[in-house]
């Protein structure tokens, strides 16, 4: 059994994670300090005696022992980094610090939950690991992309520096049940205004691109990486390669949900990247992974969890 700590753990995917290697038979240390995770994410999981909450912020020091890290701590949707800059490039960056601080340590594995976001407004599609980006380093988006990308470093240098074993995974889209309500993602905002029979907010013309992972593949994936040898630290993709125009995922939602909602285009906001899609071959040759969810199976479980969160 292995001692495993979940920053971020009560999060969207932070939550599946924990439960996930619970059912492989892990002892789970989850730690959140809730400002964007909720406690009904890991209601199910409180009485598990291998699963323990700690509610702590990591942008202050924590000591722990523990065999694994899993570092997912951070807002990830525009609308809560945005709320708070500095809280969030501070969650990337000192956030990195604290962890590695606990791998050094007690010599355990981390892995960086970083983001397709270190790519920004890329040029080169679909992004390859070694793009190196497009970021607007003084924008709206910075203090998540290039926190991002700063905790990207930390792990490198801890790497080469102090022999630390730390991996890095980035996180393109992803989507599936216990995303927030008020989450600000473009998923969970079209299904909601379309079964509340709101118009659908899509910004710009709608042409501009995303490719959607579901919860559980981007899951399998991050565990494929922890459990891969310690020769392959990445950074490496982790996302569905299928790309589908903002327009295109408009107008399944409302089909999905059998909604009356017309699309209402607004003003695309600063920085807003217009492409984005993995090349996940790398993952594919070193994990042997690749998303096995098409979208249209993943919105409908997504949807009936809205729906049901809706009703209550």
């Amino acid at each position: 059994m292995k001692r495993i700590l979940v920053t971020g753990g009560a999060g969207f995917l932070g939550s599946h994670l924990c439960e996930r290697l619970l059912k492989e038979g892990n002892d789970i240390v989850c730690l959140d300090n809730f400002f964007t995770g909720s406690k009904k994410n890991i209601s199910h999981l409180m009485g598990h005696p291998h699963f323990e909450l700690i509610r702590h912020d990591i942008t202050n020091p924590i000591y722990l022992e523990v065999d694994e890290i899993y570092n997912l701590a951070c807002p990830a949707s525009p609308v809560h980094y945005q709320f708070n800059p500095i809280k969030t490039i501070k969650t990337n960056v000192m956030g990195a610090i604290n962890v590695l601080g606990i791998a050094k340590r007690t010599k355990a594995k981390i892995i960086q939950a970083s983001t397709s976001e270190v790519y920004g407004d890329p040029d080169v599609h679909p992004q390859t690991e070694s793009y190196w980006g497009r970021v607007n380093p003084i924008g709206i988006r910075s203090c998540y992309d290039e926190g991002k990308r700063a905790a990207e470093c930390l792990m490198m240098d801890y790497r080469r520096q102090n022999s630390v074993n730390t991996k890095i995974v980035r996180i393109f889209n992803t989507y599936g049940p216990r995303m927030a309500v008020n989450d600000g993602r473009v998923v969970s905002n079209f299904i909601i205004q379309a079964l509340q029979g709101k118009n659908i907010t899509v910004y710009g013309d709608g042409n501009h691109t995303r490719s959607f992972c579901y919860c559980d593949d981007l899951i399998d994936g991050l565990i494929r990486m922890m459990n891969s040898g310690d020769d392959f630290y990445g950074p490496v993709n982790i996302g569905n390669p299928g790309e589908f125009t903002i327009l295109q995922l408009a107008r399944m939602v409302i089909e999905m949900t059998g909604s009356c909602s017309e699309i209402d285009f607004q003003p695309l906001p600063s920085d807003d990247p217009a492409q984005r899609k993995p090349d996940i071959t790398l993952a594919e040759n070193k994990l042997g992974w690749k998303p096995k969810i098409p979208l249209e199976e993943g919105l409908v479980q997504t949807i009936q969890y809205f729906r049901d969160i809706l009703k209550t």
